[in-house]
């Protein structure tokens, strides 16, 4: 049994948990290589939607996300399994040594059984990931299924017009190079304009307003700013379609 000595004593006291804290030390540091692959799945079907690739191709990495998050929870649950089991022993100190396996086994099987349906909600990086690949498409006009009726004949250059107005900070009111997304109230910046002002305003120890107009968001954090891709991909996108025309 990992973690327990030679001895045959049978007591609790013989017990090391460092290997096995160790090991769940290695879990842990796997699930920032399931993060980074969830970031690589999501950039290459923001790629995708944006060559207007066909959606056999991009619906592959939607269901690599669901994977990944799947993965990411499993492990989550198995983290949390061993960590109850060794708290549990450290807390009721019990005469014999219990089978570790066994409570660990319990737990997992208690915690998966839980799974829903809403735990993708939970995950901050696939709900960014609907969020960015929907908000890519209005960006193209395309639809969610781009055989629909309706997609044929879609004038770009007047999608592109009506989405100008989302290019504008509106803290600098000049066009976005890196925007960021609130995602407590979903207005976007600069990122730098954002950071600025949210620094400026914490050494003032106050709290910073989102400066939208008509906002009730009255505690920006840094924390509560991550990166709008599909944005950013469709100002570059604008730049690159005006620079061809102009040639």
């Amino acid at each position: 049994m990992p973690g327990r000595s030679s001895s045959n004593s049978g007591s609790t006291g013989f017990i090391s948990f460092s290997n096995i804290e160790s090991a769940l030390s290695s879990l842990k540091n796997f699930q920032n290589c399931i993060n980074t692959w969830m970031d690589t799945a999501s950039s290459v079907a923001l790629d995708l939607v944006e060559t207007q690739t066909e959606v056999s191709s991009e619906y592959s990495m939607d269901k690599a996300m669901v994977e990944f998050v799947m993965m990411d929870r499993e492990l989550n649950h198995y983290v949390k399994a061993v960590q109850s089991m060794i708290n549990h022993v450290k807390e009721e100190r019990p005469e014999n040594i219990p089978d570790l396996k066994l409570l660990v086994e319990k737990k997992f099987l208690a915690l998966q059984n839980k799974n829903s349906d809403a735990d993708f909600q939970n995950n901050e990086k696939f709900v960014q990931f609907k969020q960015q690949l929907e908000e890519l498409k209005k960006q193209y006009g395309l639809q969610a299924d781009r055989g629909a009726e309706g997609t044929e004949g879609v004038d770009e250059d007047m999608i592109v017009t009506q989405s100008q107005t989302n290019f504008i900070c509106p803290i600098t009111q000049l066009e976005m190079k890196k925007p960021v997304k609130n995602k407590v109230c979903g207005h976007i910046y600069e990122e730098e304009a954002i950071v600025r002002m949210i620094e400026s305003k914490h050494k003032r120890k106050k709290k910073a307003c989102c400066p939208k107009i008509g906002c009730s968001h009255t505690d920006v954090r840094m924390s509560d700013l991550v990166q709008e891709e599909a944005l950013r991909r469709a100002i570059e996108s604008h730049h690159k379609k005006k620079h061809r025309e102009s040639e």
